[in-house]
């Protein structure tokens, strides 16, 4: 594929996933953010578009960029996402919860802010139960059945572009509260006087915020536009 810097970030990432460490290292949000054209992302970042472009054509894909999601189905991706970030999600978020509320008895009174970051953590967890919930039972089985065949299967919702568009807005959603806790933490530096466990927490939040962005990107940029294509051509027949 030709690149320009008109070409939307989500699909640098889409043809070549390992990219994303390179919009990432710059801030440049490759998920919620994804439908951007390069140069407005980079405008906003006060970044040279031409030399980011550079880099993004000259990147070597890595050995793990062979998990991307190029020539799967669309049931495939709903799977690799349930058993990947879903599942990563549920065993990771209730441990940080924990860590977080000792580190919150442990040094609350000497750094308010995560008091702050805990809050902000525990809404973020509380909505994104509901939100794996509504995506499992819902949309998920909906784009499943579209795939097989279907054109009605979402039919329920009027189209599959409504649950989307509610799985679009709790993605920004939680992309604030990210953002929020990255601003909060100072991007997850830890304070001269943190213990193991505080930087444990943080580390664990930074690695979540990654999983995070990974995991909206293959939805947003990747499995929404083609089941929403995939249902206008079932549609139309």
């Amino acid at each position: 594929m030709s690149y320009t810097v008109q070409t939307q970030v989500g699909q640098f990432v889409a043809d070549m996933p390992g990219r994303f460490r390179i919009f990432q290292d710059r801030g440049i949000d490759f998920c919620c953010g994804g439908k951007l054209p390069l140069e407005q992302a980079c405008s906003e970042k006060g970044i040279n578009a031409v030399e980011l472009l550079s880099d993004l054509v000259a990147y070597q894909a890595r050995p793990e960029d062979a998990q991307g999601l190029a020539g799967k189905t669309l049931t495939q991706i709903c799977d690799q996402i349930e058993s990947t970030h879903h599942a990563y999600l549920r065993d990771v978020m209730p441990r940080l919860s924990t860590m977080a509320a000792k580190v919150v008895a442990a040094h609350g009174s000497r750094h308010p802010e995560v008091l702050q970051v805990q809050q902000v953590f525990e809404g973020l967890w509380a909505e994104m139960q509901s939100h794996m919930m509504k995506e499992e039972q819902v949309l998920f089985p909906g784009i499943r059945a579209l795939e097989a065949g279907d054109a009605q299967a979402c039919g329920h919702c009027g189209t599959v572009q409504n649950p989307i568009h509610v799985m679009e807005m709790e993605h920004d959603s939680a992309g604030a509260a990210l953002a929020t806790m990255r601003q909060l933490t100072g991007g997850y530096k830890a304070p001269a006087d943190a213990c193991n466990t505080f930087r444990a927490l943080l580390a664990g939040l930074e690695d979540v915020e990654s999983d995070m962005h990974q995991h909206v990107h293959k939805e947003n940029n990747i499995l929404f536009p083609r089941a929403i294509m995939l249902e206008s051509e079932l549609r139309g027949r």
